[in-house]
């Protein structure tokens, strides 16, 4: 195609987009989302051939990275094979990639109930939770996010939770985040133990004998990757234990590579009792999620019908593809990369970043999960405004790097794939545009 070509074609994605496609999250009328035609690893580009260095994963979903070969053969060969599917029957490709996905589970976790995203598996997950128990009340924390289904998104406790509150038995609590505590803590070994008191008095207050679940992301994501401290996890596991809840790890966006690890609970001395999971296990080629059940829930429904479902639960593409991603991964050691690449590249260059920009206030992460939280005053910690942080998504996108801009932090979530090359193009970039925002 000629430039002219593909510049009309970016103009015509352009067009139809804003007469026809009504966009999550947004007022209509204020957004101009960019125009992605192609994508290969860590790079993604228009139609005219302007390419971005993709640091945000999209939704940090593309841990595998864009069309990856492996993923793309095992998705072509299912639909020659068979398209589609009911999930009542047996189907080897669902199979197959459930196998593989407990075999990556803990030991006792032998089962896998599909949705089609993350959303519906917290809300499958809170379901169980509920018949196993026969309690109805579900804790989670207010920076979390769960998603964008019913019980999900009153479970979720940021802002989008305030418009849609329909469900019913949802309690909040707040987490660990030392950086902006809730409990003056001074030490993350503080910050711990009073986030932990706090959850058990909430426990206590309410009933414990009416409480189903505990909901945490293992690592909270949207809300700042908010890196648990030493204690918090086990502590909460063992609130768990003594008040008879059932513990839910939502590894949505944290499982599957994102840590540097399978799922990033492996890394806090924790086994929860139900597993909920969506994009990285297959980088969102196809769209899936699950939940992985502890071999006690999934008992329940030996003999009693499990009241839930739905019709493309295991849809052979999605499970096509979860088997092409998974195999690959595992092969060519990317879960392997991801935990090296930011011990090694990732976070020290971020920390070498805030030696010299006064903007960022703290650096926190792992594997390919990393945040800076932008500050006005360090001293003080005042947020960066949002009109600031605009500006430095713009100036981001303009110097050819894809961001991930939440509130006032930058998430530096690149695929698991990405390169020292690349990781070090990406430092460059954020450190020009963070100079000039100190600067102005």
């Amino acid at each position: 195609m000629t430039d002219t070509v593909q510049t009309d074609l970016d103009a015509r994605a352009r067009e139809l987009d804003r007469a026809h496609v009504f966009h999550s999250w947004s007022a209509q009328a204020l957004i101009d989302p960019p125009v992605l035609a192609g994508g290969l690893g860590s790079t993604v580009w228009d139609h005219s051939g302007r390419r971005w260095l993709d640091f945000s994963s999209q939704l940090v979903n593309v841990n595998i990275g864009h069309q990856h070969p492996a993923v793309l053969a095992a998705i072509h060969a299912q639909v020659d094979e068979l398209a589609t599917v009911a999930p009542a029957t047996a189907a080897l490709a669902r199979g197959e990639a459930a196998r593989r996905i407990v075999d990556r589970a803990p030991a006792g976790f032998r089962k896998v109930f599909f949705t089609n995203g993350g959303a519906d598996a917290n809300e499958n997950a809170i379901r169980m939770a509920r018949l196993h128990t026969g309690r109805d009340k579900v804790i989670s924390t207010y920076r979390s996010y769960h998603g964008n289904t019913g019980a999900a998104i009153v479970s979720t406790g940021d802002w989008r939770r305030i418009p849609n509150e329909y469900a019913r038995g949802h309690v909040h609590v707040f987490g660990p985040y030392l950086y902006r505590s809730e409990f003056w803590a001074t030490t993350l070994e503080e910050e711990s133990e009073r986030a932990l008191r706090h959850l058990e008095r909430v426990v206590q207050s309410e009933g414990a004998a009416s409480i189903a679940a505990i909901l945490l992301e293992t690592v909270p994501g949207t809300a700042g990757i908010l890196i648990p401290p030493p204690g918090y996890l086990a502590g909460v596991r063992e609130i768990c234990d003594r008040y008879g809840i059932v513990l839910i790890l939502d590894e949505v966006m944290a499982g599957f590579g994102r840590t540097g690890r399978w799922f990033a609970f492996e890394g806090y001395d924790v086994v929860p009792d139900l597993i909920t999971f969506a994009k990285g296990v297959n980088s969102g080629y196809v769209p899936v999620g699950g939940v992985i059940i502890s071999d006690a829930i999934a008992a329940d429904f030996d003999e009693t019908v499990f009241p839930g479902g739905l019709t493309y639960s295991g849809h052979p593409l999605a499970a096509a593809s979860i088997i092409g991603a998974l195999d690959a991964m595992e092969a060519e050691g990317i879960v392997d990369n991801a935990r090296r690449i930011g011990a090694e590249a990732i976070g020290p260059g971020l920390e070498e970043l805030a030696e010299r920009h006064e903007l960022i206030g703290e650096v926190r992460g792992e594997g390919v999960f990393w945040a800076l939280e932008l500050v006005s005053d360090r001293d003080a910690r005042t947020p960066l405004t949002a009109g600031a942080m605009g500006e430095i998504k713009k100036g981001l996108s303009a110097r050819g790097l894809l961001p991930f801009v939440q509130d006032n932090r930058i998430h530096v979530v690149p695929p698991c794939v990405v390169t020292d090359d690349e990781v070090a193009q990406a430092m460059a970039i954020y450190d020009e545009v963070l100079g000039i925002a100190g600067r102005g």
